[in-house]
């Protein structure tokens, strides 16, 4: 008995001894088990992979495809308009495209609808829903597919080369004056600011990096509004069907710099011949060419990297405002392409602004598209920019007041006190991207170039004036505004009969679903791409113009050759011809009464 109650204790003090041992192994165990739970979770479900070249699910053909589907329509059955409804959709790993699948799939994993009171506008990706909902779209019947743009070459898809008939273009030589000396004075371009640095980098600016982790690691540059003209040539000398012969060409590019000569002169008082001086010589200085003498210059076409407006003095007096570059009568044959154009002209036409985005690869482009479609939107809506208190019928200050009414709704970044904060990208940016919709009101004339920030941050642009965007850029944006934007009558807001931020949030779910995704799949349209590189399968703002330049000078050699007037439609109606091909009466005319309009330039 006595020797069994000594074995029993010695077993015990034995325990006592390992039990310690045991415990830091099993404490070890679990935390190393808790860090790989933690990493694996990671990796399958934070860590973006189509980020990385090589591991995408999808190939470049099936991505740009799906990015032409109207999302609206595969969440329409399933949300009803009258539910304040907050719809994520989540990407997942096993949304890979097959060919032979005849049924998508479609769990609560991937659609979660809620009908909860909160105000909640995340959206996450669309790429994993719209990928298995793709065996369901037509694909030809069995019939053979019609070729598309793009061919697969080594395994890699690019744009299909196009023949260059009808397409060369031929750039004029000229004297340095009209081009590259503007440049070596950069430093007396502006009153204010040093412009020299705006166009580093072939005019783009300098590089912003990725600060905050607002945009991407490269393709972001500090661009200034009125750097087109620099961009666009730098963009041209690059284009695929170049040619020394002029007889061959479509169209003649002129690469002459209004926008910086006339910069020089806007803002002290100069006589007209000194603001004319530079126009004038280039107009003697084309003449002489046996170039414009084929088609008496209706196949040149020049960028201004201005609004129209200040190429177009009304009067020679010294106190008017600008040079008469647009109103001379060897302008009218030209095509003039600028920033902002003149609804009630006939020989200019508008494209987007620069914007800070330039992207040297297709990559870059979607990786940006997929960035905006998971990014969480904080606000409702809001404003950047000032007031125009001397500006008669200006509706600056009424919607500055109804966004401080909205309070957490609305955010607003104030740009007369302190404008440098407006001029920074970060912060434009910033507050652009967490917003649902960016409200565009006219400034100092119809157009802003925060338009085209606000769209390149996946912003819904809201605009109170057609002149805006509808009657303008109409080489990059749908005919269908509606698709994209949201249009509230400045004559509304004047007489206060609408609440911007009532009729925003009664905007149902699912179209503002819809209109997002249209915004971001915008971004290409209305971005120049970096002109040291070429863009594969993606057409950017400058791709659109030269397009649609080119179409135009062939409708004017068509007309010269079979005898008939290109001019014969009211050119006071210039905006409704060119936007609806008619000028019959219309429900905008009101807009573009220039009795009614307050911009000093009307």
């Amino acid at each position: 008995m006595r020797d069994r109650r000594r074995r029993f204790f010695k077993k015990r003090d034995q325990g006592k001894m390992e039990n310690p041992i045991s415990t830091r192994h099993r404490n070890r165990f679990w935390l190393v088990f808790l860090v790989l739970f933690v990493f694996w979770y990671f990796l399958l479900y934070e860590f973006d992979w189509s980020s990385l070249p090589g591991l995408s699910l999808v190939s470049r053909d099936q991505e740009n495809h799906l990015q032409s589907l109207d999302s609206s329509s595969i969440l329409r059955k399933n949300v009803s308009n009258d539910q304040n409804v907050t719809i994520h959709l989540n990407h997942s790993p096993r949304n890979i495209v097959s060919r032979n699948v005849t049924r998508p799939i479609i769990s609560e994993r991937d659609v979660n609808v809620s009908t909860n009171n909160e105000t909640d506008y995340e959206i996450r990706d669309l790429e994993g829903l719209q990928k298995e909902l793709e065996p369901l779209l037509p694909q030809g019947g069995g019939e053979e597919e019609e070729e598309d743009d793009y061919v697969d070459k080594g395994g890699e898809n690019r744009r299909k080369t196009k023949p260059c008939n009808g397409r060369y273009i031929y750039i004029h030589n000229l004297p340095t004056r009209f081009n590259d000396d503007l440049l070596n004075q950069c430093k007396l371009l502006n009153k204010w600011r040093n412009m020299c640095p705006y166009f580093d980098n072939q005019g783009l600016g300098q590089r912003l990096g990725n600060p905050q982790r607002l945009f991407l690691s490269s393709g972001w540059y500090a661009t200034h509004q009125f750097a087109l003209e620099v961009i666009f040539h730098n963009r041209m000398k690059q284009y695929e069907c170049l040619t020394n012969d002029s007889s061959k060409a479509a169209g003649i590019f002129v690469p002459y710099y209004p926008g910086l000569d006339i910069a020089r002169y806007l803002w002290d008082h100069y006589n007209t011949s000194v603001k004319d001086y530079d126009t004038l010589g280039l107009i003697k200085w084309l003449k002489e060419k046996p170039e414009w003498n084929r088609m008496g210059g209706r196949d040149h076409f020049l960028v201004t990297g201005r609004i129209t407006w200040d190429f177009r003095r009304a009067v020679d007096e010294d106190s008017g405002w600008g040079n008469k570059l647009m109103s001379l009568p060897e302008s009218q044959n030209m095509t003039m392409l600028s920033i902002e154009s003149s609804p009630w002209n006939k020989n200019d036409f508008a494209i987007p602004y620069p914007t800070y985005f330039h992207p040297s690869t297709d990559d870059q482009v979607f990786q940006w598209q997929n960035k905006l479609r998971k990014q969480k939107k904080k606000s409702l809506f809001c404003f950047i920019g000032g007031t125009r208190p001397s500006m008669k019928g200006s509706i600056r200050g009424e919607i500055m007041e109804q966004c401080n009414a909205a309070k957490r709704k609305c955010k607003m970044l104030y740009c007369v006190d302190s404008k440098e904060n407006c001029v920074k990208p970060v912060n434009v940016m910033k507050l652009f991207q967490s917003s649902l919709f960016c409200l565009q009101p006219p400034g100092d004339s119809f157009t802003r170039r925060s338009t085209f920030d606000s769209i390149v941050a996946g912003c819904i642009p809201v605009f109170f004036h057609p002149g805006s965007a509808y009657v303008q850029y109409l080489w990059n944006l749908p005919k269908d505004y509606e698709k994209y934007s949201v249009f509230i009558s400045q004559e509304d807001v004047k007489n206060k009969k609408v609440n911007i931020e009532r009729l925003l949030s009664r905007i149902p779910k699912s179209k503002v679903l819809s209109m997002r995704e249209e915004v971001i799949k915008l971004i290409p349209k209305v971005t120049y791409a970096d002109p040291r590189s070429r863009l594969e399968t993606v057409e950017d703002a400058f791709d659109l113009a030269v397009t649609g330049v080119l179409q135009r000078v062939e409708g004017l050699r068509r007309d010269m050759r079979e005898g008939r007037s290109s001019s014969d439609f009211d050119e006071e109606k210039s905006w409704k011809y060119y936007a609806f091909g008619k000028t019959e009466e219309h429900e905008w005319d009101d807009f573009f009464d220039r009795t009614r309009i307050s911009f000093q330039y009307a």
